[in-house]
């Protein structure tokens, strides 16, 4: 089911969707939902690492060199 949402945004924004809009071929709300799915995995990712930056770090896991390293 759909729901509806009504948002402000400021003009120049609204200016660089439209672009964007036309020139991938998609709706407004297409890229919204995009964006926003984008946004939710972003910030679970930022969630879960900073859980495990401890856990990483007490196995002298410091850097992506590091993580690189260990899975190569």
């Amino acid at each position: 089911m759909r729901e509806v949402l009504t948002i402000s945004i400021p003009r120049d924004l609204k200016k660089e969707l439209d672009q964007l809009m036309r020139a991938d071929g998609v709706s407004r709300s297409d890229i919204v939902r995009e964006s926003l799915r984008d946004y939710f995995f972003i910030r679970q990712l930022r969630r879960l690492r900073s859980r495990m930056i401890p856990q990483a770090q007490a196995k002298g896991v410091f850097t992506d060199e590091d993580v690189f390293k260990r899975v190569s």
